[in-house]
């Protein structure tokens, strides 16, 4: 056989090899709603009107209890694409603020994916400091996109991106909705938008007056509005031929921007739907472990062929594919930073078991600045909103019962220990901290709490470490400010050794 027909005949080979492989690696559709908790008919919510997120979660598994390890939107988004807590990857605050992750080189999906043959996309906002560091071979619509323009181009960017090459592909396409504002209508979606009289407002906010279930009402028009995309988007998938080997993930990047919600190691912010559909791999049904979003990368990196990371502190979900019990975590840990700098900073660090949650304050006994910016942000301060402007929130949550009031009190000016019965508590409103009756249970969680951070890197934990954040982070007051400063913080925390 000559040089010319062996060669050609090694590349063939190859060719043919590498298509295989292809055809053996899942495609990956990664979607992610903003500002939401479990508010998803599937769930149980009554007044959610999601039928295409309720069929997604009836094809493959709805985690029960999943939950995001800081409630903020580009520390979240940062932890589910690096499959780290935002102690060690860095970015504890708002990208927007010019909060970073303290490496540029931090191993990433998109990076890791590419590498093994991906092709990878990114719709909607990527929010995390340096964008460099995310290689994605098509980024559209990088904007936030609050004001909901053309939303109908989430689906045609989608649709040409699957359709553009038979390589696997991983695609995260990033939905507005349910931030604020909480637009009622928008081209036609929802179609018969709820009003006031057709909702309650969330448990875990203890107060309800009839200008919250307004708001509360166009929360659920947003997800109502979300829905719809998303159904728009999987009947892409579908007409595409590819949806028999897509791996499709829903989450939400953390809970709502509502009362104890988001900016809080509170239930109503950390926990969020996650649903997992992967025909012929994925068997249906409900799982009711403790699930993150940290979890997302060692499971794709198996289910890719990617190369591995070591000391990832998530688990691979394969083991909750089928029915049956699961050797699995038996506590989830969370944390707090800041979100725009001064006006939110409060560093928390928090866990969870089965039955009980402990959230630990880093500076007890000080007002906790977001408490007031959330109540002047419910008021329309920000939103724009004015339906909310007559809403006196400080006299409704002092004209309440007293163990409502009493959690909020402890909300604006926290001790050092906050300790919830979620089986008998579960939003969240009688701290046990002091309750003689659990001081075994108290005492056993704080030491989980501290090998925890220990064996993380947490680098709060050095005194000396805290006392420069809190001067740093404290002293930006603006985003006009913020855009100016240059953070310091990722020069002296420890960040944890990252492979690259």
């Amino acid at each position: 056989m000559s040089t010319f027909k062996t060669s050609l005949l090694i590349i063939l080979l190859a060719r043919s090899l590498a298509g295989l492989c292809s055809a053996e690696q899942p495609n990956v559709l990664l979607i992610v709603s903003e500002d939401n908790g479990p508010e998803v008919g599937c769930y149980g919510d009554q007044y959610a009107k999601t039928p295409h997120l309720d069929r997604l979660a009836d094809e493959g598994i709805r985690f029960d209890r999943a939950y995001v390890p800081q409630a903020g939107c580009s520390q979240s988004r940062a932890s589910f694409l690096t499959g780290l807590y935002p102690h060690q990857h860095g970015q504890v605050g708002l990208a927007t603020w010019g909060f970073r992750m303290y490496r540029k080189d931090t191993p990433n999906l998109p990076r890791r994916l590419k590498a093994a043959g991906y092709r990878t996309g990114l719709i909607g906002k990527l929010h995390i400091n340096p964008a460099a560091a995310f290689p994605f071979d098509m980024h559209e619509i990088k904007s936030a996109n609050f004001q909901r323009s053309q939303l109908s181009d989430y689906e045609k960017h989608a649709a040409e991106f699957i359709n553009a090459g038979a390589e696997p592909f991983f695609l995260s396409v990033n939905y507005p909705d349910a931030h604020d504002p909480w637009l009622k209508q928008v081209d036609g979606l929802p179609k018969e938008p709820l009003t006031k009289d057709d909702v309650q407002v969330m448990p875990y906010m203890g107060v309800d007056t009839p200008e919250l279930r307004e708001m509360v009402a166009d929360y659920y028009n947003c997800m109502s509005r979300l829905d719809s995309l998303v159904g728009d988007l999987l009947h892409t998938l579908e007409r595409s031929g590819k949806a028999d080997n897509t791996i499709v993930i829903y989450i939400g990047d953390h809970g709502a921007d509502m009362l104890r919600g988001k900016r809080t190691c509170y239930e109503g912010g950390l926990r969020i739907p996650m649903m997992m559909r992967w025909p012929n791999h994925i068997t249906p049904q409900v799982r009711e472990e403790l699930v993150s979003t940290l979890d997302l990368m060692p499971t794709l990196i198996q289910a890719t062929g990617a190369r591995s990371l070591v000391d990832l502190p998530g688990s691979k979900l394969q083991p909750l594919f089928r029915p049956g019990p699961a050797d699995w975590r038996t506590h989830f840990f969370a944390e707090y930073h800041t979100h725009a700098a001064a006006p939110n900073y409060f560093p928390q660090r928090s866990l969870r078991s089965d039955r009980y949650k402990l959230i630990e304050s880093l500076l007890p006994n000080t007002i906790h600045p977001d408490y007031d910016k959330t109540i002047q942000k419910l008021h329309g301060d920000y939103t724009g909103q004015k339906y909310l402007g007559t809403l006196n929130l400080n006299a409704t949550i002092a004209a309440t019962n007293d163990e409502v009031r009493q959690a909020y009190e402890l909300m604006r000016k926290p001790p050092r220990y906050q300790l919830y019965d979620l089986q008998q508590d579960p939003y969240e409103f009688n701290n046990l901290a002091n309750d003689p009756k659990h001081t075994e249970v108290l005492n056993e969680l704080k030491q989980r709490l501290n090998q925890y951070r220990s064996e993380t890197n947490d680098p709060l934990l050095n005194a000396e470490n805290l006392t420069r954040l809190t001067q740093e982070v404290q002293s930006v007051i603006k985003k006009s400010t913020a855009k100016k400063h240059e953070w310091q913080y990722p020069n002296y925390l420890l960040g944890a050794e990252q492979e690259n």
